[in-house]
């Protein structure tokens, strides 16, 4: 599928994301209606649902259902946040991010050679587990920046692109891009797809992927913990 078909199928993005997100994490999918869910068997233990421009009675119905435990995410894909926070209120549900978005890319367009560390202190490893693509900089034993990444059909689903804070501003992240890149081009993928932070989303931007539509996820918990960050 490429990028602007994949645009134009905002629900069909949505499936494709959370196939890959699911695969690189190991969950349990699942549908609510005709949204996708995965199960967060490594965090909450609850299930998580994903929906895209659900109409107020979907929302109504996947709201009540969130709302029945704490734990328990609604994720909205959505370029009218202010609505969808506005029937949450409603709902008794609580806005805990409203700062991601997903953000898609040609695969053409990146660059999927090996990369190298000009740092000899950095030493770059990847590997493959049950079709999960991963990379990995180490700085002796400490793990300077990480990454991994699912295929689904002809999209890569790219996830947990972290660089710890000591190895920030040396292009790591850009680094692991191009690592996991290299590793999915061996699939014949067209498209890339990942949910970023707002920190993430300039990294991604000036490696040329664009943002198709806010995040918001929603739950009934009410300790104020941003839940995009588990």
């Amino acid at each position: 599928m490429s990028p602007e078909t994949l645009v134009e199928d905002i629900t069909g993005l949505l499936e494709v994301w959370v196939a890959g997100w699911a695969g690189c994490r190991g969950y349990q999918t699942t549908t609510e209606g005709r949204f996708p869910a995965a199960l967060r068997s490594d965090t909450s233990g609850e299930w998580e649902v994903f929906a895209s421009e659900p109409t107020d009675d979907e929302f109504a119905a996947l709201a009540a259902r969130t709302a029945a435990s704490p734990a328990r995410v609604l994720t909205i894909l959505t370029n009218d946040p202010s609505r969808y926070a506005a029937l949450a209120a409603r709902q008794g549900l609580n806005v805990t991010s409203d700062s991601q978005t997903m953000m898609i890319v040609d695969m053409e367009t990146q660059d999927t050679e090996d990369p190298w560390l000009s740092d000899d202190d950095l030493k770059l490893s990847t590997s493959e587990q049950n079709g999960v693509h991963y990379a990995e900089v180490r700085s002796g034993d400490a793990v300077a920046a990480s990454g991994r990444v699912f295929v689904v059909g002809d999209t890569a689903v790219f996830d947990k692109i972290i660089t710890e804070p000591a190895f920030q501003r040396r292009g790591l992240g850009s680094l692991i891009m191009r690592a996991l890149a290299a590793q999915a081009s061996g699939q014949d993928v067209r498209s890339g797809l990942l949910l970023a932070s707002r920190d993430g989303q300039k990294l991604y931007s000036h490696l040329g992927w664009s943002t198709v539509a806010r995040v918001l996820m929603l739950s009934a918990s009410h300790d104020g913990s941003d839940l995009s960050l588990s």
